[in-house]
Parts: structure tokens; C-alpha cells; sequence
């Protein structure tokens, strides 16, 4: 007997339609194939973290809280900061979350949005350092989904690396062995700027962004973190759709073009930050 779950009538229904339209070259919501559903990014939402920001893709909200504190290094890298990321899937915001400790789902998510500011070398790391061996800065990312209705990896990505470039937080000193935090604030050392990127297979079509439903009747979609010249840094595919190397490389285009767009929106962000 088998062990996967079967889809309900109308998952099957809802799944077929999707299909039907997508071979027509259209998707449920109108969008294009390569479109992202609209994306609002509101930075410093959270008053007492060292940085914050809220993604809204579509209706899919996930907020990310930064917090910085003086810990122990690595053993492996003992004169640099260290990173940290958890995410929680907050059960108000999907009947399929469910209350308790993380669970794969949020795992998973977490572990892919420290990939891409690890590998990316997004954060320089060797200037959170204090004393080599025994003192550094340790960036905490918190990863909260409010509301979810599909592509948490984009969502989640984009509001962690919102709330990373506009975190600021307090220096310290070694006074006599001990740590000692001053007055003055600095701006997080940002070096890079990785985007998330992740589209559906459907067959042989490549949908950007799906949202929930689609999701749900694809089963199958690809990530890519771009940098910003372009080199991708983490890659990363769920569910037992095949891609051809066809598909592969116009994957890798649409991720490479929106994650200019996304970079853009960013920069929007930053500077409209700065001014206020």
C-alpha cells in the first residue's frame, strides 16, 4: 500500500485547471510565466531589534528580526563572527503549521537562507571579531512566517537580507579582559547582496514565483542565490520533476534578470531608509 498522501477532489480539480492553462501559456492569478506577484518591503518594522524587515509577496508575509550579541567563535574559525538563522512557521499563519518545536519544514527554510548569506559571504565576518578565540559578535536572524501563501525561500531570503542592510548595532571594547559596550552604533559590514530566486516545473514550463496553489499541484520547484554580478553562490531543488539542461539554463536566466530586479527594490529601500 502506498504512503503518499492522496490529493483531495478538489486539490486533483484545481490541479488540472493549472495544468490546462499553463499549456495555454497563462497562470491562475493572470500573471506571466517569469512575473513576480507584487512585493512590498517595509524595513525597520520591529523597534527594539538591531535590524528588521517585512516581505509581503502577494499575501505571503514573513518578517525578519536581527539581534546581535557577544558570544564565543567557532573553533574552526576563531577571528570571525558568527551567523545564526532559525525560522518559525507561526501556525496563525497556514492550518498546516502546527504549534511546538521546529519541525523539518522550518528547518529546511532556515538552513537555505543561511546558505546564501554564508556562501554569498554576505556579512565580512572577520570584522565582528573582538578577540580572537574567545570574543565576537554573534548575528542572530529570526525568521518569522506570518502568512503563507507560497515561496517562502524568496520571501523569507529577501527579508533577511533587507533586515541585515539596515541593521546597526552597538560597539564594544576589551577593557582590562572584559567586554565593554560603548555609546556608539555602526552599520553591519554588508559585502554582498544575494537574491533568492525560485521557480515551479510544471511539465516544461517554468513558473516564478508560486504561490500557494501552484505549489501544491507542481510539487517541484528550483532556487537559485544569485550575487550581484551575476555568479549564482547556492542552488537547491525540491520534489521528483526531472529538468532538462534546457530548462536548467533558462532557469538560470529568468533568476539571474529578477534577482537585478530584486536588488533594485532593495536599493529603493535603502536609500529611502537613509533619507528618513
Amino acid at each position: 500500500m502506498s504512503t503518499t498522501p492522496q490529493r483531495s477532489v478538489i486539490s486533483k480539480i484545481l490541479q488540472d485547471d493549472i495544468v490546462k492553462l499553463a499549456n495555454k501559456g497563462e497562470r491562475i492569478d493572470g500573471r506571466s510565466f517569469d512575473e513576480y506577484r507584487k512585493i512590498k518591503i517595509t524595513t525597520g518594522f520591529v523597534e527594539k531589534a538591531e535590524g528588521s524587515a517585512l516581505v509581503e509577496l502577494g499575501s505571503t508575509r514573513v518578517l525578519a528580526g536581527i539581534k546581535i550579541e557577544i558570544g564565543a567563535p567557532f573553533p574552526d574559525t576563531p577571528e570571525e563572527g558568527v551567523l545564526s538563522v532559525t525560522a518559525e512557521l507561526v501556525p496563525l499563519a497556514s492550518e498546516s503549521f502546527e504549534p511546538g518545536p521546529p519541525n523539518e519544514d522550518s528547518i529546511a527554510l532556515a538552513r537555505f537562507v543561511d546558505r546564501g548569506i554564508r556562501e554569498s559571504k554576505a556579512i565580512a565576518l572577520k570584522e565582528l571579531c573582538l578577540e580572537p578565540g574567545k570574543k565576537v559578535h554573534v548575528v542572530m536572524i529570526d525568521i518569522y512566517v506570518l502568512d503563507h501563501s507560497g515561496n517562502l525561500i524568496d520571501a523569507s531570503s529577501l527579508a533577511a537580507l533587507a533586515a541585515l542592510l539596515t541593521t546597526k548595532y552597538p560597539v564594544y571594547k576589551i577593557e582590562n579582559g572584559q567586554v565593554v559596550k560603548t555609546e556608539e552604533t555602526r552599520q553591519l559590514p554588508i559585502r554582498e547582496r544575494p537574491i533568492a530566486t525560485t521557480l515551479a516545473i510544471l511539465g516544461d514550463k517554468l513558473l516564478l514565483d508560486p504561490d500557494l496553489q501552484e505549489e501544491q499541484a507542481t510539487g517541484t520547484y528550483i532556487s537559485f542565490v544569485s550575487l550581484e554580478d551575476g555568479r549564482i553562490c547556492a542552488v537547491q531543488k525540491n520534489g521528483l520533476a526531472t529538468i532538462t539542461r534546457k530548462m536548467l539554463s533558462e532557469a538560470l536566466g529568468i533568476a539571474r534578470a529578477k534577482s537585478r530586479e530584486l536588488r533594485q527594490l532593495l536599493f529603493q529601500e535603502e536609500e529611502t531608509t537613509e533619507q528618513a
